[in-house]
């Protein structure tokens, strides 16, 4: 009797379908050789001594290398769980946080009611990138403080960040038209209500242009700066903590859709605002135009392309300013397989937010350089 119903349950278990798709495995390898000089004329804030720094280097670098892992699993008609873990993979060895966590998350997608992603997400600025088109080194939007050692750093205004205990909802698209909202919990405060984060974007993707907007609070303009950078006493205590609000509006036009062009060509454009909350603040402003255009007379799809950016009051310091200006080109291999190569300058200055009066530091940025991306 035990031996039949043993068999009846194992003939059981051996019945049940099993439908659990696959998870798909992909990621990316950007790899490039650059030549940097960086030059900056500052006072060290200790003793007020003037000190000059003049370096040239050659550096391999990876550029927001990644491997994750991806899928979806249907529990009823119209609804499926999704998942992701992606994590970023410095493949040169330099860091030694080898893998640092991007998109991870479990979710649910309803063709009625869109796609609800919990854990940690990419937040909504994100969401809102077409004209962005400098690629590597100078992929650097977000790069608003001076290294940890002090060091030279090209200067660039506030960019998207990755948001820890989120919730991102993505609605149905509707008429070309596609909203995004985030919430973010501060767990780690003891007042929540006040420090949680909120954020929504809209985007229109047209056959010829897109138009977007993304407006957060304490998502993006969230996070702390040392008041006290170049200073080598190591007692010194400088640290701000802040939130406040970002705004940003993006547009691309497709011109040979509107105008009889030999090689197509899309420019773009980006203002952006940053209101952070910190005593003595002043409004972050950046701007950004791009042009790209594609090449003819290549064995491959090639393209080239120049991007402008200008930040006023960097990290809501007065006169804090940088201008920033890349060329480069890409050269597609394959699909995914793509070369590339630019050149471009970054020149800030640097002031204290506690004296915004006195420049700490004018900073000049030079690099050119090139490699290898690899999609899979």
């Amino acid at each position: 009797m035990m031996k039949k119903l043993l068999l009846t349950s194992a003939i059981a278990i051996v019945s049940v379908p099993v439908a659990q798709a696959a998870p798909e495995i992909y990621g990316k390898a950007f790899l490039t050789t650059d030549y940097i000089n960086d030059e900056a004329d500052y006072t060290n804030r200790v003793d007020d001594a003037p000190e000059d720094s003049d370096v040239d280097s050659v550096q391999i670098n990876s550029n927001f290398s990644r491997l994750g892992l991806r899928g979806s699993e249907a529990i009823t008609a119209n609804t499926d769980v999704i998942y992701r873990l992606e994590y970023g993979i410095d493949i040169d060895g330099d860091d030694s946080n080898t893998f640092t966590s991007r998109d991870t998350y479990l979710g649910l997608v309803n063709k009625d009611y869109g796609e609800f992603r919990v854990g940690r997400n990419t937040s909504v600025l994100g969401y809102v990138y077409d004209p962005m088109v400098a690629r590597a080194y100078w992929d650097n939007l977000g790069k608003r403080t001076l290294n940890d050692n002090g060091g030279v750093a090209a200067l660039n205004m506030l960019d998207y960040t990755r948001s820890d205990s989120s919730v991102l909802w993505i609605a149905p698209e509707y008429k070309d038209l596609q909203l995004v909202v985030q919430y973010v919990a501060d767990e780690g405060s003891d007042d929540n209500k006040d420090k949680d984060g909120y954020g929504a974007a809209l985007k229109l993707d047209k056959d010829s242009y897109t138009a977007a907007i993304a407006y957060s609070k304490d998502i993006e303009a969230s996070g702390s700066i040392n008041t006290l950078d170049f200073v080598t006493d190591d007692n010194a205590e400088g640290l701000i903590n802040y939130g406040g609000d970002a705004f940003r509006g993006t547009v691309t036009v497709d011109l040979d859709e509107y105008i009889d062009m030999s090689t197509p060509l899309t420019l773009g454009a980006v203002y952006q605002q940053a209101d952070y909350d910190f005593a003595g603040s002043h409004k972050e402003k950046g701007l950004i135009v791009s042009g790209k255009m594609a090449l003819e007379n290549f064995a491959h799809p090639a393209s080239v392309y120049l991007q402008y950016n200008k930040t006023d009051n960097l990290n809501g310091i007065d006169n804090n300013n940088s201008d920033q200006i890349v060329l480069g080109g890409e050269y597609e291999l394959k699909d995914n397989v793509i070369a590339h190569a630019y050149v471009g300058q970054n020149s800030a200055d640097y002031t204290s937010p506690l004296d915004p009066t006195n420049s700490v530091a004018d900073i000049k940025v030079f690099a050119v350089g090139g490699g290898l991306e690899y999609l899979f």
